[in-house]
């Protein structure tokens, strides 16, 4: 999948990349995944998708319901065990979108790779600014990066992998 031509796919990533782009660094900076920029996106990814640009449609369907309700199910868990937030709303809607763009294949490598970042990311802004563990650090850009890795290299990564543990 990395090697896009210039056509549908090419101008679907670059459309897909800025409004990655975008949603993070205004995560980033608010906390807030704007549904401004989310909702279109996921459309859009649905839309590109039923004329089968980088999956079937369905699977498209399908990773935008799973994206969603993955995040939106350990939302509701962590909040019944800890009575508080652990993540937004915007970034269920952030992962479904990536599932509506990559299908729900990309979802699993998505998650995981979201959670090393966002851990490693954690860490570091732990480290470097003596902030506090119960500082609010925003998921999405991390959540961004992964699915953009994964829709892009995702077919690489696992292979990758694989060579190792098989």
């Amino acid at each position: 999948r990395a090697n896009f031509q210039f056509g549908w796919q090419a101008t679907g990533v670059l459309v897909l990349s800025w409004g990655l782009l975008a949603a993070s660094l205004i995560d980033a900076d608010h906390q807030l995944l704007p549904d401004e920029l989310t909702l279109p996106l996921l459309w859009l990814g649905l839309i590109v998708n039923s004329f089968g640009v980088f999956v079937p449609l369905t699977d498209a369907m399908w990773g935008a319901v799973a994206g969603y309700l993955s995040l939106w199910s350990v939302f509701w868990l962590f909040r019944l065990l800890t009575g508080q937030d652990g993540l937004g709303y915007g970034d269920f809607k952030l992962l479904a979108l990536l599932g509506a763009w990559g299908g729900w294949q990309i979802l699993p490598l998505t998650i995981l790779l979201a959670a090393l970042a966002g851990t490693l990311g954690g860490l570091t802004l732990l480290r470097l600014r003596n902030a506090q563990v119960s500082t609010p650090i925003p998921f999405g850009p991390y959540l961004a990066m992964a699915g953009w890795a994964a829709l892009i290299w995702g077919d690489q990564i696992t292979n990758f992998y694989w060579q190792f543990v098989g």
